[in-house]
């Protein structure tokens, strides 16, 4: 596969994951707020948790469109704005993970840990511009 071909793929997970997320915090906050590692920071915000999920929409239109376009300076753009929420995310999660059993905070660092190392790993194939090159041009 392609560096180009590899940098749409990871682009479009990210995007995916931004969708899912999303959609299910404006749909049905509810619901997010249930999972063990979002109800352990109370109280319940209906109106924070449809501005994050609003948040998360709009960075899979930006990732959405830098997976479309394949333009370099908007999949940077897009890669960039994705590692700086989830380092914050991971940052912020680290810090108050006390009341979680230790196997589930173990689990969940590793699900940030990968928010953050998988853009990262995208963002270092784009630098040097070979995955913006169109296929034919790598022959």
């Amino acid at each position: 596969m392609s560096g180009r071909a590899w940098l749409r793929a990871g682009l479009g997970l990210l995007a995916g994951t931004q969708v899912v997320l999303g959609l299910t915090i404006v749909l049905s906050p509810g619901l997010f707020w249930k999972w063990p590692w979002v109800s352990h920071l109370p109280p319940y915000n209906e109106h924070l948790l449809q501005d994050f999920g609003g948040a998360s929409l709009a960075l899979a239109v930006v990732l959405c469109a830098a997976v479309a376009a394949m333009e370099r300076r908007l999949v940077l753009t897009a890669l960039v704005a994705y590692l700086v929420n989830s380092v914050a995310h991971l940052l912020f999660h680290a810090r108050h993970l006390e009341p979680l059993p230790a196997a589930s905070a173990a689990g969940f660092m590793a699900l940030l840990g990968a928010a953050v190392l998988l853009p990262a790993v995208l963002l270092w194939l784009a630098a040097d511009g070979s995955g913006f090159r169109e296929p034919d041009a790598e022959a």
